[in-house]
């Protein structure tokens, strides 16, 4: 065990000793390495008076180097066997364990409250883990979260990327955010399959003119088909194309764009224009889109 954090016999033993085996359905790979780990708290910008939430802190690696860089560690833990070894491996005054599922939890479960996430994300939830964890804490400045490299390209990509989607826009509503970094199988425990990245997130304002549940109803609309005109995509949405056409030339928006091609901040025009023609917003929201549910 290098500087107190832990290597991969440690993982091993602690794992055998508490009868856990790593699961796909929680999406668990252990990370085992202490530079990985000291890399992640660099590259996570702490301030020694920060409050850091992680999620799925699994056997404490991530866990230990954070609670030597931050005044306070919430970790929020799904299973329930990892959750009440995680105290034993991290013996810090300053750890708060929540057994819950971070997709449920609320923001006044926390105090005190966190100022940044920084955690190694189970691949199958991490983007409806992080918006989620944005809406619901409004403490949170920014952080660093690891996710399969596929969605890190996703969360950092612009308009007119290939990759650009659902994750990258709402994730703009609430942070600019950027790649980190690229981490690699083999400092994983079992060996995923992927590569992992990192992306680094810093809140913003979110952009005036329209609320929330507005504008991500119009984004869900924009990418349900990627391949269509917006003025055809959002048929629906506005109560026909012709509506749509007419939220989209008061938006300032050619009709014949593609949601690809458009910025967080042109959505909020198109939920704007829709308010103030009466037109829009009758598509009800449908939960996990199929892009988040992939992430």
């Amino acid at each position: 065990m290098a500087d107190g954090l832990l290597g991969p016999a440690e993982i091993r033993e602690l794992a055998a000793r508490l009868g856990v085996a790593p699961t796909k359905k929680l999406g668990q790979n252990f990370l085992h390495d202490p530079n990985t780990i000291r890399r992640i708290v660099a590259a996570a910008a702490l301030r020694p008076e920060d409050v850091a939430l992680e999620v799925g802190p699994g056997l404490g690696s991530l866990t230990l180097g954070l609670a030597g860089a931050v005044r306070h560690v919430h970790a929020v833990e799904i299973d329930p066997v990892l959750a009440a070894a995680l105290p034993a491996t991290v013996t810090a005054a300053h750890l708060t364990v929540h057994p819950a599922d971070a997709l449920r939890v609320t923001g006044d479960r926390f105090d005190p409250a966190p100022t940044v996430l920084v955690a190694n994300l189970p691949y199958n939830v991490a983007v409806p883990v992080v918006l989620h964890l944005l809406a619901e804490l409004p403490t949170l400045r920014g952080g660093l979260v690891m996710v399969q490299k596929e969605v890190a390209d996703r969360l950092t990509a612009g308009p007119g990327s290939k990759v650009y989607g659902i994750p990258s826009v709402k994730l703009a509503w609430y942070a600019t955010a950027k790649p980190a970094g690229k981490v690699p199988p083999a400092v994983f425990w079992p060996v995923p399959n992927v590569d992992s990245g990192l992306v680094a997130f810093t809140r913003r304002e979110p952009p005036a003119g329209a609320a929330r549940a507005d504008v991500f109803r119009v984004v869900d609309a924009a990418f349900a088909q990627r391949r269509k005109t917006l003025r055809a995509a959002l048929a629906g949405w506005a109560g026909g194309a012709a509506h749509a056409e007419r939220v989209l030339v008061a938006a300032g928006i050619s009709p014949q764009a593609r949601g690809e091609s458009l910025t967080v901040e042109q959505f909020v025009a198109i939920a704007a224009a829709a308010k103030t023609s009466e037109h829009g917003g009758k598509l009800s929201p449908s939960g996990a889109q199929p892009e988040e549910a992939e992430a």
